[in-house]
């Protein structure tokens, strides 16, 4: 049963959603107005209907709407990536990570879902304004129980200590390999996004000098194609989402 003030995803006939609260106010749409507070005490997968007589379905939000609905201002890690880096680190319920260059907070969103209430994110932000705006996604998304930003630039220094992984989208990622050292767990994972490659010669550089506290790295590329599928043609679309980054990863022995 849906409560007061819970998100919920309408999606009208046309297949356009929108993520709203259940609340006591009304909601206009091309397709009419809704109100809103005839959600509270339904059921997912119920529906209302606009004045108009338009059918909306109402749906549990998951993370994937979060991120496609949330408001950016810097480019954000798309989530093919982040989907490797959750994958190749092993991220899992309970975790403690540091990450850096929050930016918009779309990867903070993605990952606080993974660690869930009993799990801890530090993000290390040193403009101010993308802090402000990630705060405000992150407090949106419902994920404040378990975000802290720090108006601090990581090149200075990692506060926290025995962190299970340290995610950096940064233009200099092999400035943060000593500070990692003495932050990371053993078994745990330093992962760096970089959109150029002459950025990952540099991070394997320095992690070729601390050789004694990784693992051998290994950096991946992730490419996407959807299928388009038609009756008369099944094919691959003509666009597709080709390179955005590099990620690497190193893992603390």
């Amino acid at each position: 049963m849906i409560a007061e003030d819970q998100k919920v995803l309408l999606v009208d006939p046309r297949g356009k959603r929108y993520l709203i609260s259940a609340k006591k106010q009304e909601f206009h749409t091309d397709l009419g107005k809704i109100d809103l507070s005839e959600i509270i005490g339904k059921n997912f997968g119920d529906i209302i209907e606009s004045h108009k007589g338009y059918k909306f379905k109402i749906l549990k939000p998951r993370i994937v709407d979060f991120i496609d609905k949330m408001k950016r201002g810097p480019q954000i890690i798309h989530p093919k990536d982040a989907a490797q880096i959750v994958a190749f680190a092993g991220i899992s319920p309970g975790d403690f990570i540091v990450e850096a260059g929050v930016g918009s907070g779309a990867l903070t969103l993605f990952l606080a879902n993974i660690v869930g209430p009993n799990g801890k994110i530090v993000s290390y932000e040193v403009r101010e304004d993308f802090a402000r705006l990630a705060w405000k996604n992150i407090e949106w998304a419902g994920f404040d129980d378990r975000v802290t930003i720090k108006l601090k630039s990581i090149y200075d220094g990692i506060d926290e200590k025995e962190v299970d992984h340290i995610i950096l989208d940064l233009p200099q990622p092999e400035r943060v390999v000593e500070h990692a050292v003495e932050a990371l767990k053993p078994g745990g994972y330093f992962v760096a996004y970089t959109p150029c490659i002459n950025q990952v010669a540099r991070l394997y550089e320095k992690l070729r000098e601390f050789r004694e506290y990784f693992m051998r790295p290994k950096t991946i590329e992730c490419l996407v194609r959807e299928q388009e599928v038609r009756e008369e043609c099944i094919r691959p679309r003509t666009r597709m989402i080709a390179h955005t980054g590099y990620i690497t990863f190193a893992r603390k022995i």
